[in-house]
């Protein structure tokens, strides 16, 4: 399985149960890792055989700042189906985390695998 990766991808959106949480966005980073359907760009050199992943961050920039999220896993999963969905990749990893949300930690968050069911 061939895997595209995307590390350490800041994006400002609404995140969190306090209500000043929903007044005010927050950066979260994302991790996220995409299997590509086939391995024709290995051979091809064409970037049409592969995932671009320029327009996967903007994509998934743009859904995320006009959405708002309780919970880490629900971000997480609106992502995964994304990926899923629009950009037809078979599996996703994907790690969400809220920046200095606890004290004298530089991160929290979560991780998720999906894929679609066969």
């Amino acid at each position: 399985m061939d895997i595209i990766f995307v590390r350490e991808l800041r994006v400002e959106t609404f995140i969190g149960v306090y209500e000043w949480e929903k007044r005010i966005p927050q950066t979260i980073q994302l991790d996220m890792e995409i299997a590509l359907p086939d391995t024709a760009a290995c051979q091809s050199d064409d970037i049409r055989d592969t995932l671009d992943y320029a327009d996967v961050v903007r994509h998934i920039q743009g859904s995320l700042s006009e959405q708002r999220f309780n919970l880490l896993e629900v971000l997480a999963e609106h992502v995964a189906q994304i990926l899923i969905a629009r950009f037809n990749v078979p599996w996703v990893k994907i790690s969400v985390a809220k920046l200095s949300a606890i004290r004298d930690n530089r991160m929290v968050g979560v991780s998720i695998e999906r894929g679609r069911i066969k």
